[in-house]
């Protein structure tokens, strides 16, 4: 095992990379020709533990879930080698394979992975939570799950990076403090919340990788991850804003990947806020939002004006008879109006003498959101709705959440982050709130028609109730749909088999070679 280290802010190295990009003045440099595979992204590491990782250790491939999904989302072997039901769904065994080392030298045994399932379940933030898990036993080659009730969605649930199996070292007094898995990958430092390096795992029981060491090192602002791109500092590069988009297409040696991504961008609303948890004034804040405008001028990409919650991309879940969200500002005005907010002599909305005003908070992590924040803004300016906007870092928004202090959230919220979207629908309608779904709002015919999905519906029934979930969603709109949203990534012509996985589950860094030069 190479050196951890739990602490330490990495940021020195961006600001090199940055700086050494900057010092070229646009002009192309020399490529590395260093062995490790570098790559950079908006996105920091907070965590150790799984829960909590947002799934960097297995896009990285350094741990393992049981169940994996392929690049149209269908299940496929993970850490598990094959899984059955018994007892109508009651009862589930998944088989684990004999030659699998944990990066440590110890083996993978049932003990030690149904202990980190046993970590997993006893955490709010995975999936696994949710489910009606009585027990999780070690077996003779594998590990059986005891439910109290027929659950056909558990091998979905079990791609979700929060369900990675953990040799036993990794955990010290129940925490993780150093990630031990089982992947092609095994980690040689890591310093929170800016970078990881990882190397190939000589005892890999599979085939080996290609590249032998792989780095990930976030990197806060757009422009620097641009000029890292086009100035070959970088490999992989996510997270480019459209300028930066730009800036690639018109480099020689680096191209963009991209791939329409099950996921939305949208306004998070706290439905028992006092202004509001009137319906009228939700319907109103979506009918004065300008979305094509918005898509076209911050995503470059006017189709990806979101009509409804869920993407084209999860077409079991989208509606194509919808009637879809509109931009109609003298419709808005209307509702307000006869929600009894009238404007002043600036225009600002009023209801006893109190103005209408909103914080609506977002962050960085995503460069085209704080933008989009402010097109928000300018759209209900125009209806005489003031918005204040927040850039901050991600955790407000569950924090505010969890306090009752948020009033508008702006995020993407991925919807297949198990290979089955219905997993994170129930997540995201659960009545009790969820940080990254509804927040003070609860539909007993949604809740009915989740629990009728989660119970194996005839298709017809399914269907029924996927059109119950989404029409409710489009007409109470607890969450506003703003645009759907498209991955891309800047990639270097020295790397060659690079995809982008549509889930996000993985980056198949495994798959990936260099290109002959």
């Amino acid at each position: 095992m190479g050196r951890f280290t739990r602490t330490g802010v990495a940021m020195g190295l961006a600001t090199a990379l940055a700086a050494s990009a900057a010092c070229s003045g646009g002009e192309r440099t020399e490529r590395s020709d260093s062995n490790t595979l570098r790559i950079a992204g908006p996105f920091e590491v907070h965590s150790l533990e799984p829960a909590a990782s947002d799934g960097f250790f297995t896009r990285l491939q350094v741990v393992e879930t049981l169940v994996s999904s392929d690049m149209r989302g269908e299940l496929t072997p993970g850490l598990a080698t094959s899984w059955s039901d018994a007892k109508g769904m009651r009862s589930w065994t998944f088989e684990l394979p004999e030659d699998a080392e944990f990066h440590d030298g110890t083996p993978v045994t049932p003990d030690a992975v149904a202990a980190s399932l046993e970590a997993a379940a006893d955490e709010a933030a995975s999936p696994l939570a949710d489910a009606p898990v009585r027990r999780i036993v070690p077996v003779d080659s594998g590990v059986r799950f005891d439910l109290s009730a027929p659950y056909p969605t558990l091998p979905a649930v079990l791609t979700h990076y929060s369900t990675a199996a953990l040799a036993p070292a990794s955990y010290d007094d129940g925490h993780v403090t150093e990630v031990i898995g089982s992947g092609p990958y095994e980690i040689d430092r890591v310093e929170l919340p800016a970078s990881i390096e990882v190397s190939r795992f000589d005892e890999w029981r599979g085939d080996q990788p290609a590249i032998e060491k792989i780095s990930f090192q976030a990197v806060g602002r757009a422009e620097s991850r641009a000029l890292m791109a086009v100035s070959f500092q970088a490999d992989v590069v996510f997270g480019l804003e459209p300028a930066g988009r730009e800036r690639v297409a018109a480099t020689n040696g680096v191209a963009m990947e991209s791939s329409l991504q099950p996921r939305t961008l949208l306004l998070k609303v706290n439905a028992d806020h006092p202004v509001l948890g009137d319906v009228r004034v939700r319907q109103a804040l979506s009918l004065a939002l300008d979305r094509a405008g918005m898509a076209d001028a911050v995503l470059r990409e006017k189709e990806l004006a979101a009509t409804q919650l869920l993407p084209p991309s999860l077409r079991t879940w989208h509606e194509d008879g919808l009637e879809p969200l509109e931009h109609d500002p003298d419709a808005a005005r209307d509702l307000l109006a006869e929600a009894g907010w009238k404007p002043d002599e600036s225009g600002t909305l009023r209801k006893d003498g109190t103005p209408l005003r909103l914080t609506l908070t977002t962050y960085p992590d995503r460069p085209e959101l704080p933008a989009l924040a402010t097109a928000i803004q300018a759209s209900l300016r125009e209806i005489g709705v003031e918005i204040e906007v927040d850039v901050t870092n991600s955790s407000e928004i569950p924090a505010r959440h969890q306090d009752g202090s948020l009033e508008l959230g702006l995020f993407a919220r991925h919807f297949a982050l198990v290979a089955d979207p219905l997993v994170t629908v129930a997540e995201t309608f659960a009545p009790q709130g969820e940080d990254w779904g509804v927040m003070n709002w609860r539909d007993g015919e949604v809740t009915k028609a989740v629990d009728g999905l989660l119970h194996s519906p005839s298709d017809d029934e399914a269907q029924e109730y996927r059109t119950r979930i989404v029409e409710t969603a489009q007409q109470e709109l607890p969450l506003i749909p703003v645009a759907w949203y498209r991955m891309n990534a800047a990639v270097s012509d020295r790397v060659a088999n690079f995809e982008l996985d549509p889930l996000e589950r993985t980056w198949r860094v495994a798959d990936v070679s260099w290109a002959e030069q």
